[in-house]
């Protein structure tokens, strides 16, 4: 299918001065919401992720184990949305949390890089569904965007999101290596467009990853998307997101941008690992190591 056609139909991307002057407005007011209540709602958003190369089916068993316990330790407080993993460790988290609200999202199709065979994409978010997983995040081909293969690349997602039929999709964009506002308002029409149902900042795999001017370029798109199509797309920020006032200046962007409407685990998240600890420290009001 032809995507990079339509793309004239929607307005022109912002300057980067335009950007930074938004962001410096939402810092200022992401500062009203560094409060317990944001924290917990936050937390609750988290795709609480292990991506490490010495993960392990033991290893990966107890990060699961310790999260399906959460709501035990701390009734208070809404457990995270998900637990990510790579595709071999889908069952694993499956058996820890059974019989409780944790959805299992799994990396797929090439991820970090994209830089695969489409059968293998294919097959790898295929065989990830199969072992359980409710959620799938992909990667961009950013190399066919640099290159102008948009089509191409949109034509990649297309395919995917019928492989990962009956799961959420999730498209990772890999903003820190597309850089300016009209590559990533471009790559986000075009994600939209071949039927993510999210997408994503970043894998956390490479020097700059989630940054409040993507986050900013994406949920703008978003709402254009929506005006246009009726379609309401999820946003997730991921990598390098560490402290409680990140989390709350993301939490600032969706809300001023795209509206309270947004503000549901269904269409926003964070991924993230060390947020976790630093979010119920913050709620607690006490240093917190639960993760």
């Amino acid at each position: 299918m032809e995507y990079a056609n339509h793309l004239n139909e929607y307005g022109a991307a912002p300057t980067a001065e335009q950007v930074a002057q938004e962001v410096a407005s939402l810092r200022a007011l992401s500062k009203d919401n560094c409060n317990a209540e944001v924290y917990k709602f936050c937390f609750s958003a988290i795709d609480l992720t292990t991506l490490s190369p010495c993960d392990s089916a033991e290893s990966v068993a107890a990060f699961a184990r310790r999260a399906a316990e959460f709501s035990l330790d701390y009734p208070h407080i809404p457990n995270v949305a998900s637990i990510c993993v790579y595709p071999p460790f889908v069952e694993t988290v499956g058996l820890e949390i059974d019989a409780t609200p944790l959805r299992i999202t799994s990396v797929a199709g090439g991820f970090p890089s994209s830089q695969t065979f489409l059968e293998v994409k294919m097959l790898e978010v295929a065989m990830a569904i199969e072992n359980g997983a409710d959620e799938v995040d992909i990667v961009l081909n950013v190399g066919k965007i640099l290159e102008g293969s948009l089509d191409e690349a949109a034509n990649e997602i297309e395919v995917l999101r019928e492989e990962s039929e009956g799961a959420t999709l999730k498209v990772i964009l890999e903003t820190g290596a597309l850089k300016t506002p009209e590559l990533i308002r471009q790559a986000s029409l075009l994600a939209m467009q071949a039927g993510a149902d999210f997408i994503k900042t970043s894998t956390g795999k490479i020097d700059v990853a989630a940054t409040p001017e993507a986050a900013v370029v994406m949920c703008h798109t978003i709402k254009d998307f929506y005006a246009k199509s009726g379609q309401q797309i999820g946003f997730k920020a991921a990598g390098g997101i560490r402290t409680a006032e990140d989390a709350a200046l993301y939490y600032t962007i969706v809300k001023e941008i795209l509206g309270e409407e947004w503000l549901t685990t269904d269409l926003f998240r964070i991924g993230a690992s060390s947020v976790a600890n630093n979010l119920l420290s913050a709620i607690e009001g006490t240093e917190v190591k639960y993760f």
